[in-house]
């Protein structure tokens, strides 16, 4: 195990990741529209889960996600990373590009649409470091 004291753990950052990047006026809205629906697989936790756009919208939520590949939507991408890989993203310390070169992550279907994702996402980059410097201090990198 890495970092993450659990795959517990893991979900409950990355639930509250998604409900930030879902939620958020700007990010939110631009993910959706991005139509990129995607499955990420951590196999250090034994986990997946299945993210893709709301149409329309509902409770201000513009993403929807499902830890199972039990959805009824067809991933466009498929990534699979171990849970500290992924800690690292959202710190804005690893480069996917680099990342998917070195083979720390390996993907399947239209990566170019998950590249193109990344500049919407940046933003976020903050956000998730002030979360786990104030609530998973043990996460930082």
């Amino acid at each position: 195990m890495g970092l993450f004291r659990s795959a517990k753990e893991f979900r409950e950052v990355v639930d509250r990741t998604f409900e930030m990047l879902s939620t958020d006026p700007k990010i939110g809205p631009e993910l959706a529209a991005a139509r990129t629906p995607q499955r990420f697989e951590f196999p250090d936790l034994d986990l997946v889960v299945n993210v893709t756009y709301q149409d329309p919208p509902r409770d201000g939520q513009h993403l929807r996600w499902v830890w199972s590949d039990d959805i009824d939507w067809e991933p466009e991408v498929e990534l699979t990373m171990d849970s500290d890989v992924a800690n690292r993203y959202f710190q804005g310390k690893e480069n996917i590009a680099i990342a998917l070169a070195r083979r720390r992550i390996k993907s399947k279907g239209n990566v170019r649409k998950t590249l193109a994702l990344i500049p919407i996402t940046k933003p976020m980059f903050a956000r998730y470091r002030e979360m786990v410097e104030r609530d998973y201090p043990h996460l930082v990198v």
